[in-house]
């Protein structure tokens, strides 16, 4: 039974993801995988080196999505099922492409976790993620942006006659590559093949993460194996350490309930090695991963047994469920580094899923090395390294291959747009100018014409492009007829800020106040507030923030989603702006004067506790945390509800409020 391939839906309960939030996020969210510049002299050189290459500014062009909540409703999701004899296999193209179920026939068994809920939660670059499945992680270290996104897919003819692949492919805005993962399942085989590549179009070299993270599920008897003799340590205290694997002070760190708090172990496997990694049970099954030697990194992460990480895992999915961790692979040794990639070059790999099964005996009862050379013994009878490099080969040739029909689902339109003004072929992922839509149209005007239109004067500006490319366009360009300047020097001094010319960021934005017309000036007001924030002027950017406030109650139709959520958004960092310069009474009448609903939002119940604490109410704080509240946008690493708890008393902190990652 050749692969084969349709469309299908899965119904479960889902959270909607929500609005995006218009607001330009001049700043990156807290991402938890960074080191300070005295850890990084003690890294091997290459390591140091690309741990400090290309960090993000912020995770411009992309918006962050933080507009969901945790009311889950069933719904459709819609799914492409590729099928063999031996495998049944969900993607979800329509949020990141995500493999969902990994479904091994002959033993009746799913081989990876496949969550029963759509939960978003604050883990991705850009906000919104959810766990599960086997997700593509591409852009910067994090996971992508476009985790709740849409991307192309296609079918493609699989290589040697076996049915048909799917193909999904998008652009990836942060670092402009285009990227494409093809999925296939030869005949009789076990084994889900995934080719994968990212390009580069560009004439300058550009920075490249990549790591294909695989949720398992996890109990008291998992093991996860790997060909290394040491690994990486980085938990939530920011320290990389070498260590020893799979014993370090007195633990075998290979079961992963074993450790104590969340924590992330990126193994040294040796140049020339075989890579792969296994996830095995009690009984020796379970999953493994193996690929070409492009993809050199392996790793294991773990929520740990302690009460935050089973506290996150109940968050992620709902009471009851199975736990689960991950295993990964990557371009780099660990999720610190980006990795340079020339200008026209590419990376391109294989990769295998598929089941192990091997003797408990030898895998639970036998020291390290043992237990490792055992696994990949049953791995290379199961799946030889040269069938995966021979099928690697296979494929190269049908990576450029056309998709053929109809599109099977359909991504955005910003690859489009990039397509028309680099003037880039990529063969195997057309980016169809049909693609292009609403928020792409101003920017096809500005490269046409060299003049920008704005939207409405009651709704949000647009998004803002901010490639080098974009930002020329940008400096000579001029506001379309009927259009005000205003708006076109927001998104300038977007673009200049993205690009780290902070000063002439500045200057575009308060001309932007200046030509404001009455009603339009809170855009520029809450750009030049975290201007401010970050030049360490508290008292100018608390002002400002409340006046972008002010500004937008009076010119915002909250008739229209995009303004109610810009609405929201400016509130938030009111508040956080004004606590921050002690302005507790301020503070309190923003929230007064947001809606019921959002009142009742669990952010806005914390910022409401966090005020009543900075006025002196510690009572009335403490009736707010007794009255229960989940804070839906919880990030991930975020101390805010612990650190207030504590403020305000020495009691235990309740389990509910406990998402505490580190000791």
């Amino acid at each position: 039974m050749a692969t084969t391939v349709r469309r299908s839906t899965r119904t479960l309960p889902v959270a909607p993801l929500g609005p995006e939030n218009p607001l330009p996020a001049l700043l990156p969210l807290d991402e938890a995988h960074t080191l300070q510049e005295s850890e990084r002299a003690a890294l091997p050189a290459e390591m140091a080196r690309q741990v400090g290459y290309g960090p993000l500014r912020s995770v411009l062009p992309a918006r962050v999505f933080d507009g969901y909540g945790r009311r889950r409703d069933p719904a459709a999701l819609d799914t492409l099922v590729l099928e063999n004899d031996r495998l049944c296999v969900t993607v979800l193209p329509g949020l990141g492409g995500r493999v969902a179920s990994l479904f091994h026939k002959p033993s009746g068994r799913e081989l990876l976790y496949a969550n029963p809920v759509f939960q978003p939660a604050d883990f991705a670059l850009n906000g919104a993620w959810y766990s599960g499945g086997i997700e593509w992680n591409i852009g910067a270290t994090g996971h992508t942006t476009l985790s709740c996104a849409p991307l192309h897919a296609a079918r493609v003819p699989a290589p040697g006659g076996d049915g048909a692949m799917v193909r999904l492919w998008e652009w990836e805005r942060l670092r402009d590559t285009p990227f494409q993962v093809d999925l296939w399942l030869p005949d009789e085989s076990d084994f889900l093949y995934v080719g994968a590549r990212i390009r580069n179009p560009h004439d300058r070299t550009v920075p490249v993460y990549w790591w294909s993270n695989i949720a398992v599920p996890e109990d008291e008897g998992t093991r996860v194996l790997a060909p290394a003799e040491e690994t990486w340590y980085f938990a939530y205290e920011r320290r990389l350490r070498r260590i020893p694997v799979p014993e370090w002070r007195g633990t075998d760190l290979s079961y992963p309930l074993h450790s104590r708090f969340p924590a992330d172990y990126f193994y040294e496997v040796p140049e020339g090695a075989r890579k792969w990694i296994a996830s095995l049970d009690e009984k020796g099954k379970g999953l493994v991963q193996t690929s070409t030697d492009v993809l050199r990194g392996r790793k294991l992460f773990v929520w740990g047994s302690g009460p935050g990480g089973r506290r996150w895992q109940q968050w992620l999915t709902e009471p009851g469920t199975p736990g689960y961790v991950e295993i990964q692979a990557g371009l780099a040794r660990t999720q610190l580094e980006h990795v340079p990639l020339e200008a026209g070059g590419e990376f391109a790999w294989l990769e295998a899923y598929g089941p192990l099964a091997t003797d408990p005996a030898a895998v639970h009862g036998a020291d390290w090395a043992a237990a490792r050379g055992h696994a990949q013994e049953r791995l290379e009878a199961a799946l030889p390294r040269s069938c995966v490099e021979a099928a690697y080969e296979a494929w190269r040739p049908y990576a450029d291959a056309d998709p053929e029909g109809e599109p099977l689902a359909v991504g955005s339109g910003w690859g489009a747009l990039e397509v028309e003004r680099g003037g880039f072929t990529l063969p195997g992922t057309p980016f169809a100018a049909e693609t292009m839509g609403e928020e792409q149209r101003p920017w096809a005007q500005l490269l046409r014409t060299g003049a920008l239109p704005c939207g409405p004067a009651d709704s949000p500006p647009g998004p803002t492009l901010v490639a080098a490319g974009w930002r020329e366009l940008l400096e000579s360009a001029h506001a379309a007829k009927g259009a005000a300047r205003h708006e076109l020097d927001h998104h300038l001094g977007v673009a200049q800020w993205h690009a780290g010319d902070r000063s002439q960021a500045v200057r575009s934005w308060e001309r932007s106040l200046d030509s404001a017309q009455r009603g339009a000036r809170w855009p520029a007001l809450r750009c030049l507030a975290v201007a401010d924030q970050q030049e360490g002027n508290t008292a100018r950017a608390a002002q400002r923030s409340l006046d972008a406030v002010t500004d937008a109650r009076k010119s915002l139709d909250t008739g229209r989603v995009s303004a109610r959520a810009a609405l929201s958004a400016l509130a938030r960092e009111a508040v956080e702006a004004l606590l921050a310069a002690d302005r507790p009474g301020e503070a309190a009448t923003v929230l007064d004067e947001l809606s019921a609903a959002e009142r009742a939002l669990g952010r806005f119940r914390l910022l409401h506790a966090r005020v009543l604490l900075a006025r002196g109410d510690t009572a009335g704080a403490r009736a707010v945390f007794d009255g229960d509240f989940e804070v839906e946008d919880l990030r991930e690493g975020e101390e805010v509800l612990s650190d207030t708890w504590a403020a305000l008393t020495d009691e235990p902190l309740p389990d509910h409020y406990d998402f505490r990652m580190r000791p």
